[in-house]
């Protein structure tokens, strides 16, 4: 039995492989990965890599086994058709017989267009009977933290999300829950919504952003469509200023407060406070 991971040199996949390393042996792990000079360092410590790619449906005929756990990250090429390519390594799982298949998704109260893709590889996984693990992942602090830049330089937070809340926690947090869910029991054909403990708006994380630097920054709640304008002068494409406007006003409406203590729950810890996520961006 092996513990499989794809977007292995991801953001969230890799620290999902390293906390794997410290629960089971090395040859336990299989990387999937695209370019196998990323995934060097994880080979070297006695990974297992696979190279298959979400758009070429072949190079996963032979990445899985029976009984295998396999994390599903979800992909990021938005304009290629994720719920496609996540068919793709659904279909390869069913047809091994994997014991387990878990996914990271999107809250189930999010209704933002970037939810949409989550919903239909959601129901795609219902639909074929594999056994599954929903994780349904709230945001990151590090969608914020890792873009200190622009509000350091202009002592501004600007946002579309106007007095709404978000609980976010740190990508580590829910790599954490996903180790948990791959390396335990009793997880079978569950759903959880994952969020951090403790919710902020952009007002408090602003004031965050001041004390930690000791710069006055002020939080400027923006309508969506300024928002979209300052983001795709900023160099973003139109549908990804878009699809991150749609989730500011989702925060305002407080689709992305995630109150069960499931993701505290499965990892055993407090997440991460965006404060500390605050400080290691500014180490950094």
């Amino acid at each position: 039995m092996s513990i499989v991971v794809t977007g292995a040199t991801g953001n969230l996949g890799r620290l999902v492989v390293e906390g794997l390393l410290e629960k089971v042996p090395a040859d336990q792990v299989v990387a999937v990965v695209r370019n196998e000079e990323k995934a060097a360092d994880l080979a070297a410590r006695g990974v297992r890599l696979a190279v298959a790619d979400y758009n070429a449906p072949e190079t996963f005929d032979s990445v899985f086994s029976a009984g295998d756990r396999v994390l599903l990250v979800s992909g990021n090429e938005f304009a290629k058709g994720r719920v496609a390519q996540h068919k793709v390594v659904l279909a390869a799982a069913e047809a091994a017989g994997v014991a387990l298949l878990a996914y990271t998704s999107a809250p189930g109260t999010l209704t933002a267009a970037l939810a949409d893709d989550h919903r239909g590889t959601e129901a795609a996984i219902l639909e074929s009977g594999v056994t599954y693990t929903l994780l349904r992942n709230g945001w990151y602090n590090e969608n914020y933290t890792e873009n200190l830049a622009p509000v350091l330089e202009h002592g501004a937070v600007v946002q579309a999300a106007g007095e709404g809340r978000l609980s976010a926690a740190s990508r580590a947090d829910y790599a954490a829950a996903a180790v948990a869910v791959l390396t335990g029991e009793g997880h079978e054909n569950k759903t959880y919504e994952l969020g951090g403990d403790t919710a902020f708006g952009f007002a408090e994380y602003a004031a965050a952003v001041a004390r930690a630097t000791g710069k006055e920054i002020v939080y400027k709640a923006v309508p969506a469509e300024t928002f979209k304008g300052i983001l795709t002068g900023a160099g973003l494409p139109a549908p990804f200023a878009e699809t991150l406007a749609g989730v500011d006003e989702s925060i305002e409406k407080g689709e992305l407060l995630v109150e069960t203590g499931d993701l505290s729950r499965l990892t055993g810890r407090p997440t991460t406070p965006i404060t500390e996520s605050i400080a290691v961006a500014l180490k950094g």
